[in-house]
């Protein structure tokens, strides 16, 4: 196990906030003396099965306790799960049916072990633990916290000022949550900034069932690629760990300078020292941004695809972006000849068929724009025909390519 300082140092990496830092050096000191790992807690209510690097950031923390030498619990929230979060949410979260949860949970971990390490995580289901809670149970867990301190949730309080509705079960949420805490005598618990409440209840419940109280760890928020709001699906500002090599290295490329420091933190593993030397280079003017960005982008790719894949990935972008070259595969869209009149089709609905557009408002805005090329020539105007020639390029951005042949 690594020394106090070490640890430390490594685990403040990225950190927002620590509830309380001088109880964790306590922990980590009576670890290291008797050889007695930590137990450091994750709940994932499998609600999204889609992992994106927003993800990510709490996963990498678990990684770092794991290389620490201390033990890592995923918790499976398959009975959490059935009610929902209500952290942020205005309205009350629909319920998930139970093949919901385990089709969720089953795509959650093929996911988390791109991260962790499979043969040092334990993954539980907290309904081993909550199903056999007996009414008589649940009151008396109920009974350990009141309805004045529940309200002081900002998502709870910002509903019953509005006079929406809040069901009771709701309330069950937290304190389910601080059970898990309980259950598993856990030492710290890790969430984002947003899941204070629910980690301080584990605290505060296991203060109540008389055990040590767990650390609260919150990591932040990380900002998607538009450099403002929070990384996110519903977005569209998001990186996958999924998507293939050259969309990830193209995405990463286009998150704002002043992103890269952060995102070097918090959602790659490149050592401390290593990013004190390009915290200075890049204030000293010794290394050029797009360098920096560039060493992101194969840092990222690398984690979830593999070295060589990354070098690849990065040659595409230099082709087609820096030296403006077409991909060298593009994919191919085969024209129904019924969709042309007269040998044309408008360049809005070729879009929309090809999958390049969601939509034909979508088309004739990205036309206005001027986000869409055709044969290499960038287009303005939304209501354009064109002659459909086999092997006419079609281009949407910096990343999306269609060749049209006709079928």
């Amino acid at each position: 196990m690594a020394d106090l300082e070490r640890q430390l140092a490594e685990i403040r990496r990225g950190v927002a906030e620590i509830v309380p830092e001088n109880e964790l050096v306590e922990k980590l000191k009576k670890a290291i003396a008797t050889g007695k790992p930590l137990r450091v807690k994750l709940g994932l209510d499998p609600t999204a099965p889609d992992i994106h690097l927003g993800h990510t950031v709490v996963l990498n923390k678990l990684r770092t306790f794991q290389d620490l030498g201390h033990e890592v619990i995923i918790i499976i929230g398959d009975f959490t799960g059935r009610i929902g979060d209500p952290t942020g949410k205005s309205e009350t979260r629909k319920q998930l049916t139970e093949e919901e949860v385990q089709a969720n949970a089953r795509t959650y971990q093929e996911q988390i072990f791109k991260i962790l390490d499979r043969a040092r995580t334990r993954v539980v289901f907290n309904s081993q633990w909550l199903a056999p809670l007996t009414f008589t149970d649940v009151i008396q867990l109920a009974a350990k916290y009141t309805v004045a301190r529940m309200l002081e949730r900002e998502d709870f309080s910002k509903r019953f000022k509005e006079g929406a509705p809040i069901s009771i079960h709701e309330f069950f949420y937290p304190l389910m949550q601080g059970y898990d805490s309980v259950a598993l005598e856990a030492d710290v618990e890790l969430g984002g900034t947003d899941q204070k409440f629910n980690l301080l209840m584990g605290r505060h419940l296991q203060k109540e069932f008389g055990q040590e109280p767990q650390i609260a760890l919150m990591m932040p928020i990380l900002e998607g690629l538009d450099g403002v709001n929070k990384m996110s699906k519903s977005l569209g500002n998001y990186i996958g760990i999924n998507e293939a090599p050259e969309e990830m290295y193209g995405k990463t490329m286009s998150i704002p300078d002043e992103l890269m420091l952060r995102y070097f933190e918090l959602v790659t593993r490149v050592s401390l020292e290593e990013l004190a030397q390009i915290k200075a280079g890049l204030a000293e003017g010794k290394l050029h941004p797009r360098d920096v960005k560039m060493r992101l982008a194969r840092e990222i790719v690398s984690m979830y695809h593999g070295p060589e894949a990354a070098r690849q990935a990065e040659e595409h972008f230099v082709r087609v972006f820096q030296q403006r070259h077409l991909p060298e595969e593009i994919p191919v869209y085969q024209l129904p000849a019924n969709e042309l009149e007269g040998g044309t089709i408008g360049l809005s609905k070729l879009l929309q068929l090809s999958g390049l557009a969601a939509s034909n408002s979508e088309a004739r805005r990205l036309i206005a724009q001027g986000g869409v090329k055709v044969n290499e020539e960038k287009v303005t105007d939304p209501l354009m025909r064109i002659n459909v020639q086999d092997g006419l390029i079609l281009q949407v951005g910096k990343r999306k390519f269609a060749r049209v042949i006709l079928a």
